[in-house]
């Protein structure tokens, strides 16, 4: 079951949870999907206030969705979380020079990514008995990037998808692609 709403709002996170309840009956996947890439400007002209309606959707989304949803997760026999983060949230793709995300310039979404994979490593460590994850689609064509991605939708699901099917005695607190681990 797929549930909309715009995470960067609380009055719209709560209907969710009664809609998976109303629906489901309770939950055991949860995947954070929601992102933006924010306002576009070079890294020296990047305000505060640009890097905060990003992290609002991207960082502080995922907070509120997995808190609203605690409760259905706990309740769950083998409680998944999937985040959908980024290759560019990797500091170690970043740090690279010649690496994938190196040039790759949005201080809002890169550094929210970055955020989004902190958050998956302590909420994997605060429920132990969860597997939570971030998984990174790749550079997939969709409406983020205008449909300029290299891979298909199809292709930029098969990390999400292997980790919505995690065993309980699966990994917990990783970061992956189609093709394995991605550096932290």
């Amino acid at each position: 079951m797929l549930v909309r709403g715009d995470v960067s709002r609380d009055e719209e996170v709560v209907p969710m949870v009664a809609e998976a309840i109303r629906e489901l009956g309770g939950l055991d996947v949860l995947v954070n999907n929601a992102g933006i890439v924010g306002p576009r400007s070079h890294v020296p002209e990047t305000s505060a206030d640009d890097v905060r309606v990003t992290f609002e959707t991207n960082v502080f989304g995922p907070v509120r969705v997995v808190h609203a949803f605690t409760e259905l997760l706990d309740a769950s026999s083998a409680p998944v979380v999937v985040n959908v983060s980024s290759g560019v949230g990797s500091l170690g793709y970043a740090s690279d020079p010649g690496g994938p995300a190196a040039d790759i310039l949005l201080l809002g979404y890169s550094s929210s990514k970055a955020a989004l994979n902190m958050l998956t490593v302590k909420w994997a460590r605060a429920h132990p008995r969860w597997r939570v994850n971030s998984a990174d689609p790749g550079f997939t064509a969709t409406d983020l990037n205008a449909h300029r991605g290299t891979q298909t939708v199809h292709e930029g699901t098969d990390a999400i998808v292997r980790l919505a099917c995690l065993p309980p005695d699966g990994p917990t607190g990783t970061f992956v692609d189609r093709q394995g681990t991605v550096p932290w």
